[in-house]
C-alpha cells in the first residue's frame, strides 16, 4: 500500500462544490486511489491562486467544503486525528486522510488560529508558507535574506506542542535553517526532491536532506516535472525513481517517502501560477493517483527488497506519525 504525503484534493473538492456538486472524492478520486493502491494521504488546505488575494476568506471556503465532503463520505474517508487512526481502513475500502495546511498566510500572526484548526478542523500537519512571504516565514519566491520571524519561530513551537507534523517544503533556505534551529521533533519535507539532480529552488540541498534525516524525519518525492529533471528525456517515472536512488545512498532508505503532488484535477488558472504546462505538469507515468503503484514496480525492477519498498511507500511516514501524532 502507498501513503501519499501531499495532495491538493481539497482544492478540487472546493472548486466542484462551489459549482453545486457533491461527493467529489467518491466521484472523481476514489477509483484512482484504488487503482494506484493508495491507502491514504495528507490532504492540504492550500490557498490556491487566484484566490490568494484574500487568504482568510479562501481558508474559510475550503474548510466549509471539506467539512461537508467528509460528512457525506464517512463510508470511504477516515480522518486521522492520532497515530492510532492510521492504516486500519484499507481493507474496508476507506482512505486515511491527514488534514494539513500548505502555508499559513490565512492565520496572519494569530497563533490561536492554529489551535482552532487543530481542535475544530482536526488539522494535524502544517507548513509555514507556500511560495510566498508571510508574517511567519519566507517561501522560495521571497527574499533570500528573509527567514522566520519571531512569530514564525513561536509557530513552530506551537505546532510541536499540538503534536502536529512540521513540513519544510516550500521554505527558502534561510527559513529552513531558522526552522531547524527551533524544532525539537522530526521534520518532514512532504513534496521535495534532490537539488543535486535538479537544481531548482523548490528542491533540497544534500545538507538539507541530511538534516531532515538527522531529525528522524522523511522526504517525500515530488512528481512535478520541473522538480525531477531539467532534461525532458528524464521527466518520467525513471527520472523520479533516480531521486529515490540518490537519496537512499545519501540519507538512507529509512528517510524516504512519497509526496506525488498530482495536478491532473487542478484548473488552468491555478496551474498557470506555477507551471507553463496547464494540461498536466507531472512526469510521464506519474500523472494521477491511479499511476502511483508504478513506483513500486520500478523499485522492484531496480532490485529494491520488499521491506525497503514498504518503508518508502508507507512505513517511514507512519513511523514519523507514530512519533509526532501522539
Amino acid at each position: 500500500m502507498i501513503f501519499d504525503c501531499h495532495s491538493d484534493t481539497f482544492t478540487h473538492i472546493t472548486l466542484r462544490r462551489e459549482k453545486s456538486e457533491n461527493n467529489i472524492f467518491k466521484n472523481y478520486h476514489l477509483n484512482n486511489f484504488k487503482k494506484g493502491n493508495v491507502c491514504g494521504s495528507i490532504f492540504v488546505i492550500w490557498i490556491d491562486p487566484p484566490y490568494d488575494s484574500n487568504p482568510s476568506l479562501r481558508a474559510k471556503e475550503i474548510v466549509s467544503a471539506l467539512k461537508d465532503e467528509i460528512n457525506e463520505s464517512k463510508d470511504i474517508i477516515n480522518v486521522v486525528r492520532s497515530y492510532k487512526d492510521i492504516g486500519k481502513c484499507f481493507l474496508k475500502s476507506k482512505v486515511d486522510i491527514v488534514i494539513g495546511m500548505e502555508g499559513l498566510s490565512h492565520i496572519g500572526s494569530d497563533l490561536d488560529k492554529i489551535n482552532y484548526y487543530h481542535n475544530e478542523v482536526h488539522v494535524r500537519h502544517a507548513s509555514l508558507t507556500w511560495n510566498e512571504e508571510n508574517e511567519l516565514a519566507t517561501g522560495v519566491c521571497g527574499d533570500d535574506n528573509r527567514g522566520l520571524t519571531l512569530v514564525g519561530k513561536n509557530t513552530v513551537k506551537r505546532l510541536e506542542d499540538l503534536n502536529m507534523l512540521v513540513d519544510v517544503s516550500h521554505l527558502n533556505e534561510k527559513s529552513f535553517w531558522d526552522l531547524v534551529n527551533v524544532a525539537s521533533k522530526p521534520i518532514i519535507a512532504s513534496h521535495s526532491n534532490a537539488k543535486s539532480l535538479c537544481d531548482v529552488k523548490r528542491n533540497l540541498s544534500d545538507e538539507q536532506l541530511k538534516t531532515i534525516a538527522k531529525s528522524g524525519g522523511v522526504v517525500g518525492l515530488n512528481g512535478f516535472s520541473g522538480f525531477v529533471s531539467h532534461n525532458k528525456d528524464k521527466q518520467n517515472l525513471q527520472g523520479f525513481v533516480d531521486h529515490i536512488d540518490y537519496m537512499s545512498d545519501l540519507i538512507g532508505i529509512d528517510h524516504i517517502c512519497l509526496g506525488f503532488d498530482y495536478c491532473d484535477y487542478l484548473e488552468s488558472d491555478t496551474l498557470s501560477s506555477f507551471s507553463q504546462d496547464v494540461s498536466n505538469p507531472n512526469v510521464e507515468n506519474l500523472q494521477s493517483a491511479s499511476h502511483s503503484n508504478n513506483v513500486t514496480r520500478e523499485l522492484r525492477k531496480r532490485g529494491y527488497l520488499e521491506d525497503e519498498i514498504d518503508k518508502i511507500t508507507h512505513r517511514n511516514i507512519f513511523r514519523v506519525m507514530e512519533d509526532v501524532l501522539k
